[in-house]
């Protein structure tokens, strides 16, 4: 079990705030254009000019058609899509919740956050290419002791932000009161001072969250680099939608 990085994390307060962070997660999925309303993300030619208005020509009113671009995955030149919401998708409709470990305290870790000067890029696979890889910006080492076991992790700058894409023995037990996403899961570090300078960080694991591509097909998500595939156990956060489709 760690060790618990703060004196007050078990206090009412904190339980209560990782209970707005569970209800704000629900929100946030079941949304119009939640993770639950992605059905299809169409890549275009580069000759196809189709406006979203265009795609979402006598669609469902429940329906609405957003663009968004990439770089391919091989060539590295900008490549624009096209991603369809249903706010009245089959999954939103069979949704039931997610399911998630109890809060422990325990799981709220202080780390160590280096910087790396010009910071890195690391190969991450995605769900949906095949067994190739698309390098994400690291900008530095991210340093913590689970269960004793020291790690350095590699999280990526998500718009100022780390993200820590991680694994566990957890994702591929056959327990099912403890077994989590099969791919994975996903953890934003707890830090308001930017990606500059060596500090500390926490990593509270109870907010680990099921990635976009746990509630629909469409996303493409990152898969946990060898660095981030964690030997303890992490029974914190959530764990599944439910109903479990994985």
């Amino acid at each position: 079990m760690p060790v618990n990085a703060t004196t007050d994390a078990d206090s009412t307060a904190a339980r209560a705030a990782h209970d707005e962070w569970k209800a704000g997660r629900l929100v946030a999925v079941t949304a119009p254009q939640g993770n639950l309303a992605l059905i299809e993300t169409r890549w275009l030619d580069s000759e196809d000019g189709t406006t979203p208005e265009e795609a979402s020509a006598g669609l469902p009113d429940t329906v609405v058609v957003t663009e968004l671009t990439r770089r391919h995955l091989t060539t590295g030149e900008p490549e624009r899509g096209l991603r369809f919401w249903d706010a009245a998708s089959a999954r939103n409709r069979e949704f039931e919740g997610i399911a998630t470990f109890d809060y422990d305290p325990a799981w709220r870790l202080t780390g160590t956050f280096t910087p790396v000067d010009g910071g890195r890029a690391v190969p991450y696979e995605h769900l949906r290419d095949n067994g190739l890889s698309r390098e994400l910006p690291v900008p530095g080492d991210l340093a913590v002791t689970i269960d004793g076991t020291d790690y350095s992790l590699d999280a990526f700058d998500d718009g100022g932000t780390l993200l820590l894409v991680f694994a566990d023995p957890t994702n591929r037990t056959e327990d099912p009161e403890s077994r989590t996403y099969g791919p994975g899961r996903f953890l934003f570090v707890q830090d308001d001072s930017g990606l500059d300078g060596t500090r500390d960080v926490v990593l509270d694991f109870n907010r680990a969250f099921v990635p976009p591509c746990g509630f629909s097909d469409q996303y493409n998500c990152p898969l946990p680099p060898l660095s981030n595939r964690l030997t303890t156990p992490v029974r914190a956060g959530e764990r599944l939608p439910l109903p479990d489709q994985h």
